[in-house]
């Protein structure tokens, strides 16, 4: 198992190589997500769930978020974790969808780490949570109010 963590998390890094290159100082606020998600994967991944976003302006908002994609993944999952957003200037830049690839692992204790980007605002995602899952997978991550 850890041999297979081991390769996933490289393999999440050699994805990190084909996603634009983060903003360079686009905006100088900073924005923080706590969120929950929850869903299943068996080559077809979709997961839902919601968060809450605090800026460093003062701006905040609860979301929505959903999640979509495929690749070779297995499982299912409830997780919870947080993101730090880049290159925003207002809490409107975080909104859409975002470009995503991510791997995940685990029985019983789910981890979860993904990045991804929608132009020039890039948000990395930590978590954990229960569950079993095991994959890599590409698709996209929206955030709605």
């Amino acid at each position: 198992m850890r041999a297979l963590l081991c390769t996933i998390v490289i393999a999440v890094a050699a994805l990190g190589l084909l996603l634009p290159a983060p903003a360079q100082a686009r905006g100088n606020v900073s924005c923080r997500m706590s969120f929950m998600l929850e869903g299943w994967s068996f080559l077809y991944k979709q997961s839902k769930g919601s968060g809450h976003v605090r800026c460093s302006n003062g701006q905040s908002a609860d979301v929505q978020l959903r999640t979509y994609g495929g690749g070779a993944t297995f499982g299912k999952s409830r997780i919870e974790g947080h993101g730090d957003f880049s290159g925003v200037r207002d809490i409107d830049d975080i909104f859409g969808t975002y470009f995503n690839a991510e791997a995940h692992a685990g029985a019983v204790k789910s981890t979860h780490a993904t990045g991804m980007t929608k132009g020039e605002v890039s948000l990395g995602l930590t978590g954990t949570g229960d569950g079993w899952d095991i994959g890599v997978a590409f698709g996209g991550f929206i955030i709605e109010r």
